[in-house]
């Protein structure tokens, strides 16, 4: 499906959604809400919640909308059906719409190793890309920068902490050190016994982020944390040992570089994804933004100085 599925308005972007119906691809859509005028939600795809994508779709009213679980195909071409959307199904079909000639930017937010195959066809394609699935670089981070590499594609990262590093960087200085801000979790002060009861339901509170249970769970555990060192090491071609993971809880700090000369540069910032999410969208320009996180930044508790894990 290399040839274009259609086109409207020339100068604005058109972004593919990987994960439109996921806490990424929901705040994604939001973002291009607010700028009507620079942003299409050209290709939206869901893997099960075809009510979601159904709503989105007659809203935002796509090329093309994927629905990867087949058994809700039916569902939501009937539902589409009085709208000049196109509707595909089956894993094959993300890799195909990500390669559409009008694509310019493939915003990779599915869970899991799932969102591996489309990256690597987008990549292919010379698609720019806005990474929002760390599991892509933790499963195949060698093969994904190396392909990269080859197809000169930028890859902008989404996650809030790999966002701010390369906010930070400066073109010709090398980095001496990462600084990987973590909240800790809603766990963060628990001892031994405590642990041994929580629930589901407070693994599923986190103090500080609005995420999808995955990654809240995943966060939880400080397993995402984990992911996201390795995610650290292949975006930016640091050696492990240069990541050192310090515990924040305000979530004011996304993270900092520290360069050759022990100067370190952070990047603060209300606790609100659609920064990132923007960012990777308009880099290297920064846009306006209605800003929806629950607490402001001039209301966060003051920065405590952090510990290393």
């Amino acid at each position: 499906m290399a040839a274009p599925l259609g086109g409207r308005g020339a100068l604005m972007k058109k972004i593919c959604i990987l994960g439109s119906t996921g806490s990424i691809g929901t705040q994604a859509l939001d973002v291009i809400e607010q700028h009507p005028d620079l942003y299409e939600a050209y290709i939206l795809t869901a893997y099960n919640n075809a009510d979601l994508v159904i709503e989105q779709a007659r809203k935002f009213k796509p090329e093309a909308v994927v629905i990867a679980n087949e058994n809700n195909y039916d569902k939501v071409r009937e539902a589409l059906a009085d709208l000049p959307i196109k509707v595909y199904t089956g894993a094959k079909a993300l890799c195909d719409v990500v390669q559409d000639d009008n694509v310019d930017i493939v915003l990779a937010s599915m869970v899991g190793f799932a969102g591996l195959e489309p990256t690597i066809a987008a990549i292919k394609a010379k698609k720019v890309i806005a990474l929002a699935n760390k599991e892509t670089l933790v499963v195949a981070g060698d093969l994904i920068t190396r392909l990269a590499h080859e197809n000169q594609v930028p890859i902008l990262p989404v996650d809030s902490e790999h966002s701010a590093i390369f906010q930070c960087l400066e073109p010709g200085n090398r980095i001496d050190k990462i600084l990987l801000t973590c909240s800790g979790g809603p766990f963060r002060k628990f001892d031994a016994e405590q642990i041994k009861h929580v629930t589901k339901t407070d693994a599923l509170a986190h103090p500080t982020w609005n995420m999808g249970a995955k990654i809240t769970i995943d966060s939880a555990t400080l397993m995402n944390k984990g992911f996201e060192v390795i995610e650290a090491k292949w975006l930016f071609g640091v050696r492990p040992e240069q990541i050192q993971v310090v515990v924040h809880p305000q979530s004011v700090i996304h993270s900092a570089v520290q360069f050759e000369d022990g100067a370190v540069k952070a990047q603060l910032g209300v606790p609100d994804m659609r920064l990132p999410i923007q960012y990777a969208f308009s880099y290297p320009q920064r846009l306006s933004l209605e800003w929806r996180s629950t607490r402001p930044l001039q209301d966060a508790e003051p920065y405590v100085r952090g510990t290393r894990y």
